[in-house]
């Protein structure tokens, strides 16, 4: 691979121009796409093999023209001190809404009436508006959103408080300030490490390219594909961090082969020959873990996987082919001034011994005394990640949504005037006659933590009807969940429970479900792949034992922050909840790519010294002399990219943010430059130890660029041959 690599850097730095002008035009054409396309019109949520989708799919069927998935939203209005909603003076403004909400848009299904339709608090003092649509939140049109927030406004005269909630004002996740710092960070961390701002440049430019290609090219299918709001978003945390992240790599490694004085076309070879064998196996590993998700069955998270693969794909193509070919067009501005003025000595040309740094420092302190940084680390990570056994998971409703929206405010005046489970309630289907509706509603009555039961709707044909339940609690809470678990264990096959709180008990449900098979799968794979990379067993098992304890110290983390409340303000919770049901299952699957990314790039610097004779510990010494500030850097960015999401206002994209920048500091910092270190010091000769059946059954694949060091002594040994099989001692 090696030499295959070598010869694409190569090329790509001597036809710079027809590279560079292919990415430019694969970017155009990806933007022109996406300009053009029609907006995404649909976001579907299902969930296969569960009794929620299951209802849903009977209500599709028994109740046609019912509009089972159209969106909803509820306009909530408070009247001032003093007054209640049953005043002639508020009357009048809610019958004036409902009537522009009914004329606001040909979309609306239904809306109806609080007075007539019982939706007014005890109290008198909130009601609320009930609006049906006919089609899916992300198929309204601009027209009918602003319709609706008009009819709202217009009736927050006469000191009314009006607020409105529902899935009908969901839209795409606005993008903050948050990843546009995460960016400069990227770059002033880019500027320290290699003291050019072109060197610097370089992975900004390129990771930016790759992720518009991405971001553009999923924008473009969203329609086709139906991809929801969140996918574009992970494409480009995740393509962003391991794009600046792959082009660090070979830009540096570029740099060091000018130091050692080869010419720019070899240098470029070689760096992608080397640390672009390192980048190919740890995209592999990325895929891997995104593209798993497929065994969760959850079209939704599947397609968010494809589509984040797909930008690491394009990551690992643009490292390999554009970096060498911008290198090219940089010329010498890629070194710093001292460098390129001579000015310093130890630029490469100095012998290895005498160049000392941190990572070498760092290395021979943990190489001196291995147990106890083992220890520490392990006991350090592992009391971290001890809140992770009080993990619970949902899915986050309005209520974990800023006060300073009106969806949370309207969830909490509903939670106010009617009870907090008012905002989840439970859809029960039944598959039968009114008889057997009538006796499932006398079953709920008799359940504890049921506020209210509906009489049953019964369709047309009169073998199948409605029943909403509301419960006592609010939608993600514990006792909802154990509600419709009792519902379920209380009524027989032919009545279902469905709506929008129990399918996210089931979405939650399959998560968990999924986790053990999907773990198994995606570090089986990855570990038959770091096999080949590093011809070893022991240090295959050693990055994936530290993986694990790495994102289980990220989950309690994450479980400290978004479920207990600490240090919450400073993150922006402002209401505690169940942690997202496909947080863990996501974050094996990313952190897992990630952290192999520090695992290939840091071990198989120590792999090349040792195969080339050099002992364990020197092995562990070297590796992290060439390899410790590229991969302190590579991770500072790639947490500095996280931690740009955590600004924004979705809940969602906050805790995905906060747990893959803790997961990476985690790994990169504690597994990968302390415990990894450690572990391999203690093993010694045996940790590079393969049998030999394997050694022989195993492709070599030659990311240490063993074939580049064979082929410097043969182009040494042609140099002095006169073809008449002897060689000729050339004194320079």
């Amino acid at each position: 691979m090696a030499t295959f690599l070598y010869k694409l850097g190569r090329s790509a730095f001597r036809r710079r121009r027809l590279v560079a002008l292919l990415w430019v035009a694969l970017l155009a054409v990806a933007g022109i796409g996406a300009a053009t396309a029609p907006t995404a019109t649909s976001s579907s949520f299902s969930i296969p093999g569960t009794e929620a989708q299951r209802a849903f799919d009977l209500l599709e069927e028994r109740f046609p023209g019912g509009n089972a998935d159209g969106a909803t939203a509820r306009v909530v209005f408070e009247a001032p001190a003093g007054q209640t909603m049953k005043t002639p003076a508020n009357k009048a403004k809610v019958e004036e809404t409902v009537a522009a909400l009914k004329s606001g848009s040909d979309q609306v299904a239904r809306v109806t009436d609080p007075y007539t339709a019982q939706a007014v608090s005890q109290d008198g003092r909130i009601a609320y508006v009930s609006v049906s649509y006919k089609v899916s939140g992300m198929e309204l049109t601009d027209a009918t959103r602003d319709a609706l927030k008009e009819a709202g406004h217009a009736a927050q005269g006469q000191g009314l408080t009006v607020e409105i909630g529902g899935d009908a004002l969901q839209s795409m996740p606005e993008t903050g300030a948050g990843e546009v710092v995460g960016v400069v960070i990227a770059g002033i961390v880019l500027v320290i490490t290699f003291g050019s701002l072109v060197a610097a440049g370089l992975p900004l430019l390129t990771a930016i390219i790759g992720v518009g290609i991405g971001v553009s090219t999923i924008t473009a299918l969203a329609n086709v594909l139906d991809l929801g709001s969140t996918t574009s978003t992970l494409a480009m945390m995740i393509g962003l961090a391991v794009g600046i992240d792959y082009a660090l790599f070979i830009v540096s490694r570029y740099r060091a082969e000018l130091a050692e004085g080869r010419g720019k076309e070899e240098a470029a070879g070689r760096a992608v020959g080397t640390a672009g064998s390192a980048v190919v196996f740890a995209g592999l590993t990325v895929v891997i873990a995104l593209v798993g998700l497929a065994v969760v069955n959850i079209p939704m998270l599947t397609k968010m996987g494809f589509a984040a693969a797909g930008t690491v794909v394009i990551a690992v193509l643009i490292a390999l082919t554009l970096i060498p070919a911008l290198l090219g067009f940089a010329g010498d501005k890629v070194l710093g001034r001292k460098q390129r003025k001579g000015g310093e000595a130890s630029d490469g040309n100095a012998p290895a011994a005498e160049k000392v740094n941190g990572g070498t420092r760092w290395a021979r302190f943990v190489i001196r005394r291995p147990v106890l940084v083992l220890l520490v680390g392990v006991l350090g990570l592992g009391a971290i990640a001890v809140p992770a056994a009080s993990l619970e998971m949902g899915l986050p409703d309005d209520g974990v949504k800023a006060v300073s929206t009106t969806e949370r405010r309207a969830y909490d005046l509903l939670s106010e005037g009617f009870g907090p489970g008012f905002n989840g309630p439970l859809l029960v289907v039944v598959d039968g006659d009114k008889a057997t509706a009538d006796k499932t509603v006398d079953t709920i009555k008799g359940l504890d933590g049921v506020v209210a039961v509906t009489p049953p709707t019964p369709n047309k044909a009169g073998d199948a009807a409605m029943i909403t339940v509301i419960p006592k609690d609010r939608p993600s809470s514990h006792d909802t969940e154990e509600l419709v678990h009792d519902i379920r264990g209380a009524t027989g096959d032919d009545v279902l429970v469905t709506g929008a709180t129990a399918m996210n008990i089931d979405f939650s449900q399959k998560m968990n479900d999924a986790l053990l098979p999907y773990l198994a799968l995606v570090v089986g794979l990855a570990f038959l792949l770091l096999m080949v990379v590093f011809r070893s067993i022991l240090v295959p098992l050693k990055a994936a034992l530290g993986f694990l304890l790495s994102v289980v110290a990220a989950l309690g983390a994450v479980v400290a922050v978004f479920q207990w409340g600490w240090l919450g303000s400073l993150f922006g919770v402002e209401q505690t909840g169940p942690i997202m049901s496909m947080m863990p299952i996501f974050m094996v699957g990313v952190v897992f790519g990630l952290a192999m990314d520090y695992e290939v790039f840091l071990v198989t610097r120590m792999r090349e010294a040792y195969v080339h004779g050099a002992r364990p510990g020197e092995a562990i010494v070297a590796g992290f002399k060439h390899s410790a500030r590229v991969v302190t850097a590579a991770a500072v960015i790639m947490i500095a990219v996280f931690s740009g999401f955590i600004g924004m206002d979705e809940q969602m994209i906050k805790m995905i943010g906060f747990g893959l920048a803790v997961a990476v500091l985690f790994d990169a910092f504690v597994v990968r430059m302390a415990i990894v270190p450690a572990v391999l010091a203690l093993l010694g000769h045996k940790a590079w130890w393969l049998p030999k059946w394997l050694g022989r059954v195993l492709p070599n694949v030659d990311v240490e660029g063993e074939g580049l060091t064979a082929k410097d002594g043969r182009d040494e040994g042609d140099a002095g041959d006169h073809g008449d099989g002897k060689k000729e001692l050339v004194s320079v």
